[in-house]
């Protein structure tokens, strides 16, 4: 009898286990899984993880970062699609003229305003506000020639102009809008002009062999290779202020994200992202740390906690 009765218990036992009975310490988790996408650059991988390090810490989910996508627009497809439900880093200008398919927009906070409701309109998606930096294209020179000939926007740089090289990225030389053809009815041309690898650029004008480069604004080279953006004082690139986008399914279902995504406008200054990007690039620390020691240093958790 007792053994049947064992038996008995252990039939009972599985057919709630498979019925999905939820006994005490048995039930399956109801946390719902929010991926996160992010470029290849540090940057945007660093804002994922401060992104999941927030909503794991002030909501019931849990995240996975989908990382190394190629571009915005992969990104994009992959909200479409629904691969991913979150962009960690999307850019006014890049997606003004590739997911919208639109001419560029100069003025920044039109820019910001345009995306905002054309995502929300075409794509039932929520275009946040800024983080408040910028990886926009930018003129750059040595601190060093930058001070001997003050120099501080890219006008300055005309009296000496034909006299410098320019080192830029390969891919923005026949760029249409904001490539070169469009930078010299703006502003003025070089008197040379060397395409390269993006990785040698910096390297170049570090070394003395380009006078000018093009540069990323909120690339942590800058500040490795002791480089001055100059001011675009003609106002000829168009803004790439960043953001994180959102499917509004997902909003639905976790609306604290939303409050979550405020709490980081406008608290991240482009000098500031040179200097994660510094620390994530230059110094190998990996991105996760680098977000986690922002979050801490800026007071984003009351008890100075982290994971």
């Amino acid at each position: 009898m007792l053994r049947r009765g064992v038996k008995s218990m252990l039939a009972c036992f599985l057919i709630l286990m498979l019925a999905g009975c939820s006994l005490p310490g048995l039930a399956g988790t109801s946390q719902h899984t929010i991926k996160i996408g992010s470029l290849t650059q540090s940057e945007s991988e660093t804002m994922a993880q401060m992104l999941a390090i927030m909503i794991e810490r002030e909501t019931d989910a849990k995240t996975e970062l989908v990382t190394k996508l190629g571009s915005s627009i992969v990104q994009h497809q992959g909200m479409q699609r629904g691969d991913i439900d979150i962009s960690s880093t999307r850019y006014t200008g890049t997606d003004i003229a590739g997911a919208l398919g639109m001419e560029p927009i100069k003025d920044p906070e039109e820019a910001l305003q345009t995306v905002k409701h054309e995502f929300q309109q075409r794509y039932n998606q929520t275009w946040a506000e800024t983080y408040g930096f910028e990886n926009s294209y930018s003129i750059a020179v040595t601190q060093e020639f930058a001070k001997e000939n003050n120099i501080e926007t890219i006008s300055d740089l005309e009296p000496y102009a034909e006299d410098l090289d320019f080192g830029v990225d390969n891919a923005w030389v026949n760029r249409k809008g904001d490539g070169y053809d469009g930078f010299k009815e703006a502003y003025f041309a070089f008197g040379e002009v060397f395409p390269m690898n993006l990785g040698l650029v910096y390297q170049a004008a570090a070394t003395g062999n380009m006078d000018v480069v093009l540069a990323y604004s909120s690339d942590g080279r800058i500040q490795e290779f002791d480089l001055k953006v100059l001011e675009d004082d003609q106002q000829f690139f168009p803004p790439y202020d960043a953001s994180p986008v959102i499917n509004n399914e997902l909003l639905e279902k976790y609306p604290e994200i939303k409050e979550i995504t405020q709490r980081l406008s406008n608290e991240i200054s482009t000098e500031e992202m040179q200097q994660l990007n510094y620390m994530a690039d230059v110094e190998r620390i990996n991105p996760r740390k680098v977000a986690k020691q922002f979050l801490e240093a800026n007071n984003y958790f009351e008890d100075g906690g982290g994971d």
